[in-house]
């Protein structure tokens, strides 16, 4: 695809937009650590959400859709769609305690929960495990896949698509370090706004290329006679007697993996960059509502133009081996194919945009990490000014090692599945950190530990692997069941917290006294909580809410008006139980 002067200009001024806002924001970000990180704890719910959902919204998301739509069909993205649980679970059960706990970065909860060693052990750890190589990672997968893509798109070479990619994340980079937190947050609400416009263009271009959607929904209907007439491409549920989602891998992904599994971005009880934008919204009611509108937005409203663009690709494509040995390159092979020469500039703007919204995050927020909870720790007593100077530093160099492992990113793919062993079957432990006071920071440990030598043993030492839907499922109800054993009776087995530091974190965060029961009749000062039901109805509220709205803005898009509207009716029939719920009850106590 030939891009011209006007197309390049375009290029250079959403650049151009992007430092403006770092540079505007800048003295507003640098005052302290605090407005560094956290924005000064003076977000609004509309931006802090926003930014959630733009940060989610990576240069891959789209590609990745539409290999899972092209193998799948529609019902693919139960791979994801299942986290509506742990993401509701988040809005309504631990947004307004994470608030509450007044933290900068997620792993300092460990210091404000547990005592003495343990507790320094565990949040250093978890501090340069996550800062690290978990985040390395992730960056070296989103450096990838904008590398790919600008490959595909200008026809360069990968070492010329590298040396773009690198720019563009050394604009991103000083952006982060010049406005913190603050300058993420502006810029993904432009970007956000950018990336969804384009995509839905595409999206209608493509579809008017194909004929109409009527048309390719009769093409597809088409398709599936050849392929497997008893599992349809334009199926809302996976067939539970197919290969990649039999029964009991839909049973994990819906009742197991969504609490049980630690990862990045949709950690059990919130975490990461979801529990940053909590810190630093206004106040627990603006925490609450940025949650609720990032789970609408991610699952509800999002992914529908990435879904009909595959859904092109599948009918355009179909006879085509290269497509099925690569199905991800069929995005960019329609964009490339139908969108107007004139919208060129701006789509390579919001694949930058996505890029950026992703690489900004992951800069700001592992900085946060290796700053606050490892540097300040063992250099304390230095000025603000001192600690921002020194996060911004930090931030360029983990741009920079991000960009080597990238250039290596071949090589240690495989140290993905590694690295996230660690995080399977110990989410029950990070819920119930909360709610339970006999956890101490031996639960926490013992947990780790377990899920880390538990899953490799299936892995290396009984064969078990993610690829294949039974084995998935068989290691991760194993790994679960396991690990859980071990770290309830390692709790059983060592002291409780010291009662001063349960107290403390009691008073300071307020959960649901029912089983602190023993702190609880201490602290007479707090007026219990007993807000579980409450929690709960909302909760299974928010899930219907989600997938019947995700479900009818498909059917309409698809052409079943009457249903799609019948399920939006009953989506908004539960989103008014929660706002009921919320002003007859909730947000009083929740500030305004």
């Amino acid at each position: 695809m030939q891009l011209n002067y006007v197309d390049w200009l375009v290029i250079a001024l959403y650049f151009l937009f992007n430092l403006a806002v770092a540079l505007y924001l800048r003295k507003r970000a640098t005052q302290s650590v605090s407005d560094f990180f956290v924005s000064g704890r003076n977000v609004s719910w509309w931006l802090a959400g926003t930014s959630m959902v733009a940060t989610t919204f990576a240069a891959d998301t789209p590609l990745v859709v539409t290999g899972l739509v092209a193998r799948n069909g529609i019902a693919g993205n139960w791979i994801w769609w299942s986290m509506v649980f742990s993401g509701m679970l988040t809005v309504f059960f631990y947004a307004k305690l994470w608030r509450r706990a007044g933290v900068l970065t997620d792993v300092e909860f460990a210091e404000i929960r547990y005592h003495g060693k343990p507790a320094a052990f565990l949040r250093i750890f978890r501090a340069i495990y996550l800062g690290l190589p978990i985040n390395l990672i992730i960056m070296g997968w989103v450096n990838l896949a904008i590398v790919k893509i600008m490959m595909s798109v200008l026809g360069i070479s990968k070492i010329e698509a590298l040396f773009f990619a690198i720019l563009i994340m050394f604009i991103t980079a000083s952006i982060s370090s010049l406005s913190g937190l603050w300058g993420v947050l502006w810029t993904d609400m432009f970007q956000f706004f950018l990336k969804m416009s384009m995509v839905i263009l595409l999206a209608v271009y493509a579809v008017s290329a194909t004929g109409g959607m009527g048309s390719l929904v009769t093409k597809l209907h088409e398709i599936d006679q050849h392929r497997d007439p008893s599992s349809s491409i334009l199926s809302f549920v996976p067939d539970l007697n197919s290969t990649w989602m039999p029964m009991i891998t839909f049973f994990v992904f819906i009742a197991v993996n969504w609490w049980a599994s630690w990862y990045p971005g949709a950690e059990p009880g919130g975490g990461g960059y979801v529990a940053q934008r909590i810190f630093c919204a206004k106040n627990e009611k603006h925490s609450l509502l940025a949650t609720l509108w990032f789970n609408i937005a991610h699952y509800a409203l999002r992914p529908w133009p990435w879904v009909i663009v595959a859904l092109v690709a599948v009918v355009r494509y179909n006879n085509d081996p290269a497509f099925h040995a690569d199905p991800e390159s069929g995005y960019i092979r329609i964009l490339i194919s139908d969108l107007p020469s004139y919208f060129r500039g701006l789509m390579l703007a919001a694949f930058a945009a996505a890029y950026m919204s992703t690489i900004g995050t992951q800069l700001n927020w592992g900085a946060s990490y290796l700053v606050n909870d490892v540097y300040r720790r063992f250099i304390p007593e230095k000025s603000e000014k001192h600690y921002v100077k020194f996060s911004q530093v930090v931030t360029m160099v983990l741009m920079i090692l991000s960009a080597i492992v990238t250039f290596y990113m071949d090589s240690i793919a495989s140290a993905w599945q590694l690295l996230m062993a660690l995080g399977a079957g110990t989410g029950l432990v990070y819920i119930l950190r909360w709610f339970w006071w006999r956890i101490n920071a031996w639960s926490e440990i013992s947990a780790m530990a377990s899920a880390f030598v538990v899953s490799l043993t299936l892995q290396f030492g009984f064969g078990l692997t993610e690829s294949n839907p039974y084995q998935f499922a068989y290691l991760l109800l194993i790994t679960t069941v396991i690990t859980t054993g071990v770290w309830l009776t390692v709790t059983y087995l060592t002291k409780p917290e010291p009662n001063e530091v349960l107290l403390s974190f009691y008073r300071r965060v307020r959960p649901n006294a029912t089983m602190w029961a023993p702190i609880a009749k201490q602290a007479t000062d707090i007026i219990p909580q007993k807000d579980g039901l409450f929690n709960l109805m909302n909760w299974v509220s928010g899930v219907i809410m989600i997938y019947c709205t995700l479900f009818g803005v498909g059917r309409i898009v698809l052409g079943s008006t009457l249903m799609g509207l019948g399920l939006l009716i009953v989506g908004i029939f539960f989103g008014g139980i929660i706002y009921y719920n919320m002003n007859r009850k909730g947000w009083e106590a929740l500030g305004s």
